[in-house]
């Protein structure tokens, strides 16, 4: 297995959001529209959606990079999400940010 050899390890942003009630399918639709594009994105390592039990959706994103996860939060494509999504929250998203410590194995 290969890892990276950068001086900078991967970045993760990982959370849960909570969807009002009757607006879970509008909020999964618009996270769903998210995850194809934001693959495409340089530097993106992993991006997924998870659906809890109790209703809560689940986003786990590894970026090569800081400044890969700042260039996708700066798209088009999120600041729309940014825009919609509030409307279809229960409170604010609880996320979490952190550096990857483990090795991360080169694809290329």
């Amino acid at each position: 297995m290969t890892t990276t050899s950068t001086a900078q390890a991967p970045v993760s942003l990982y959370g849960f959001l909570t969807p009002k009630p009757g607006h879970a399918d509008e909020l999964r639709r618009l996270l769903l529209a998210l995850v194809e594009p934001s693959r495409g994105h340089e530097g993106s390592l992993q991006y997924h959606l998870h659906e809890q039990e109790d209703g809560r959706f689940f986003l786990y994103e590894v970026w090569r990079t800081q400044e890969d996860l700042d260039r996708h939060n700066a798209t088009p494509l999120l600041r729309a999400f940014m825009d919609e999504a509030p409307a279809h929250l229960e409170g604010a998203p609880e996320g979490y940010f952190g550096v990857m410590r483990s090795p991360y194995p080169v694809t290329d």
